[in-house]
């Protein structure tokens, strides 16, 4: 029987060593696994982590080690690159920073023993991820293990799979089940004795069979169904040779039918099942991606408890666990590769076997419902003959190694509705920000309704939409300020659009949490992405949480926006308060300001705004209480003060009934005076970026022109740096002091 031997402990670590070492190394860092590298600097900002090679050394004694035929070592996570050394010989090399692969060490193992694991994240043009918005942690950052097993056993090296691949078929009432096993070094004479047992472990159907592929039948089949029904069977096969069970492998799997409808939405077992949820990045503060199971457990009970019925995994392969968590919590998933942002010609080979191994290890879970082939990866323009023929020979492996799920992608907005690319997968997907980066809200939903006249039979949905938010806040809110409220308003008007429209079959958040993108330096915090509906360390809720809970989740609940926000200004302020419960009362020192109903879960009142005011929220049963305190002068601790920024907004000049870089540009070019101004500008920033007029590799299509729009001046040109467009603080000043001079209709 086989063996799992846990290899987590007590390794040795370096960063800076220049080759392999032919001894165990006395001066290096002890860590156990998993262990992360960038887990402080690929937090921080700066763009500056710490990307190449570094070792893992351990020694052991083949007598710590169960006495078996084969021993095989298991890799659950190495990023992003990694080479395996027993007693100095180099036996493996991985290219692909989070799927499982293992490494036969049978014929290499001596009594004593020194393995040492060389892991790199150094830039190259053929590993993906190398160009994207998120950090590229280095480490050993998943479990290592020794699995000892007979020299005849189940499959371990085939693309990191377990060796059983389970495919349910609904029948009527019933459920026909293909069981495939793989196996090594099989011998005549061996069987394999295959079970199915359900919920509650009783074995409901079994066969002993020479064959590596058999059929069950279960009667009466329970179906799995999402949140409301996760209800999971448990697949067995086991290997025996003279009566004696040498092997054994095991997998939980669901039986459900599910289609998409270009109408309808998502469709679970003959049921519409509206998919609305969010996306998630692995990686926590303080831990980059070396997560423990406790870890991946408090996320899904996040996730969970804000109502999602689905989850986007990017922008890779996530922890099995995760995975198993999804099964048992209900949750319908889309799983994809890291190929993204940037298509690379050497990258090929390496998107095909990230593909094999995420399909080859995750074929069993049923809440798997979709493969994503790659996320905003037209950025450097649609019409690449090489990325095209890349996507297409990923979608027929897709086909090809699964039957029955379809295939997808997300579109970046730029990305023409009309293309050959958008053709590719059997359903599509748009990552849209109207609203945040550029635009304005109102946008998002219409943007669908074109696409879905145009062509009403593709599938339809929107991979990531959200906005920036940190603990900075205003009466006021407005596109760019990063506020708390600014990203509630943001979601609020999203959900209404989104979650209306039948036709689109998932919605998913961009984010769950916040998450590590070294590169960045936004929002007054540098190193994060902060579109979370959570903090990076998970422990405050953003108000655009609940706007989510309110919608999705069942559990009664309400909760009063802007705890953080308690010193006001104003006379009369604002309040909103969301609730999943039909009618909120609102009380001011005791005092009710009155009960409201509201049939999209949120709900505003104006407060009168003297003293210290202490609120209650009352909704049925539940009740929510906060503070918002009257002063004179407004709180600069709630104001955004960008790190590194040429300018802020509010040390531009702003003459009243005049513009200026704190105007959108789409106000100003309705004038007359702005548009000439403005004309001038943009012909010298198209000759700075070069490529006749297209703005990194996207043309100046009207739709651009009118996303630009939305844009403040001054944050449209703190954008262009991306594009190598960058400006002085005198030259922002020269343009301020032209706008002041032009005035507002």
């Amino acid at each position: 029987m086989r063996t799992v031997f846990n290899f987590n402990a007590r390794w040795a670590f370096a960063k800076h060593v220049n080759e392999v070492p032919s001894t165990m190394p006395t001066d290096w860092y002890w860590v156990n696994l998993p262990h992360c590298w960038n887990n402080i600097d690929g937090q921080d900002g700066g763009n500056d982590y710490y990307r190449g090679t570094c070792y893992y050394a351990k020694s052991f004694e083949k007598a710590e080690l169960p006495e078996t035929d084969r021993y095989y070592l298991e890799i659950n996570g190495a990023n992003s690159s990694a080479d395996v050394y027993l007693n100095g010989e180099n036996l493996a090399h991985h290219d692909g920073g989070y799927s499982t692969w293992r490494v036969d060490i049978t014929d290499h193992i001596k009594n004593e023993n020194l393995l040492v694991i060389a892991v790199d994240n150094s830039a190259n043009d053929k590993v993906y991820p190398q160009t994207a918005d998120f950090t590229f942690y280095g480490g050993l950052y998943r479990n290592v293990n020794i699995i000892c097993c007979n020299e005849s056993h189940f499959d371990l090296e085939y693309y990191g799979g377990p060796g059983i691949a389970v495919t349910p078929e609904i029948v009527g009432s019933d459920a026909k089940v293909k069981i495939q096993t793989y196996l090594t070094n099989a011998k005549e004479g061996q069987s394999i004795n295959y079970t199915i047992s359900d919920a509650q472990g009783n074995v409901i159907a079994t066969a002993l069979s020479a064959d590596v592929e058999v059929e069950l039948e279960i009667k009466n089949v329970h179906l799995w169904h999402g949140r409301k029904d996760p209800y999971l069977y448990t697949a067995t096969a086991e290997l025996v040779d003279d009566e004696k069970v040498i092997d054994n492998v095991t997998t939980k799997f669901g039986c459900r039918t599910f289609k998409i409808d270009p109408e309808n939405g998502f469709i679970l077992n003959g049921e519409e099942y509206p998919l609305r949820g969010v996306s998630r990045h692995q990686d926590r503060w303080g831990l980059g991606n070396a997560l423990l199971p406790e870890h991946h457990k408090e996320d899904m009970d996040f996730i969970y408890e804000v109502g999602a019925t689905t989850i986007r995994l990017a922008h890779y392969q996530h922890d099995q666990y995760f995975y198993d968590l999804c099964d048992e919590y209900g949750m319908v998933v889309w799983a994809e590769i890291p190929y993204i942002s940037k298509h690379m010609a050497n990258g090929r080979e390496n998107t095909i076997s990230q593909m094999k191994e995420l399909i080859t290890q995750n074929y069993n879970h049923p809440s798997i419902v979709v493969w994503g082939l790659s996320n905003e990866i037209t950025m450097g323009g649609e019409d690449d003959p090489d990325l095209l023929e890349n996507h297409h020979i990923l979608n027929d492996l897709c086909h090809d190694m699964d039957k029955t799920r379809p295939t997808t992608m997300a579109c970046i907005t730029m990305c023409s509705m009309d293309a050959e690319y958008v053709q590719i997968p059997d359903v599509v997907s748009y990552n849209h920000y109207f609203g945040w980066y550029g635009g304005d809200t109102s946008m998002n939903g219409h943007w669908f309704d074109k696409f879905h006249a145009k062509y009403p039979n593709i599938h339809i949905f929107c991979s990531e939409y959200g906005c920036e938010a940190l603990n900075w806040h205003t009466s006021n809110p407005m596109q760019g300020d990063y506020t708390e409220e600014y990203q509630a308003f943001y979601h609020e008007e999203l959900i209404k659009q989104l979650f209306t429209r039948k036709y689109m079959w998932a919605t998913h958040v961009w984010n769950m949490f916040d998450f590590g993108a070294d590169a960045r330096a936004e929002g007054g915090e540098n190193g994060q992405n902060h579109k979370g509906l959570m903090t990076f360390d998970r422990k405050y809720k953003k108000d655009s949480f609940y706007a989510y809970k309110a919608w999705l989740s069942d559990d009664p609940f309400v909760h009063i926006c802007g705890k953080r926000y308690v010193d006001r200004v104003e006379d009369t302020t604002k309040v909103t308060v969301y609730s999943n419960l039909p009618e909120v009362e609102l009380f001011a020192n005791g005092v009710s300001l009155g009960k409201q109903t509201s049939d999209v879960h949120f709900f505003y009142f104006d407060v009168p705004n003297t003293g210290v005011t202490q609120l209650k929220a009352v909704a049925g049963d539940f009740t929510d209480e906060s503070i918002i305190k009257k002063v004179d002068t407004f709180n600069e601790d709630y104001r955004l003060k960008e790190k590194g920024a040429i300018l802020n907004w509010f040390d531009i000049e702003t003459p009243e009934g005049y513009f200026s870089l704190n105007d959108k540009l789409s106000d100003i070019m309705a004038s007359e005076g702005g548009k000439m101004l403005f004309a001038g500008l943009m012909a010298k920033i198209m000759s700075q970026m070069g490529n006749n007029g297209a703005a990194a590799g996207f043309d100046l299509t009207p739709d651009m022109m009118q996303m630009m729009g939305g844009f403040t001046v001054l944050r449209l040109t703190s954008l262009m740096g991306a594009a190598n467009v960058n400006f002085t603080k005198e030259q922002l000043l020269d343009l301020n002091a032209k706008l002041n001079q032009i005035k507002k209709p």
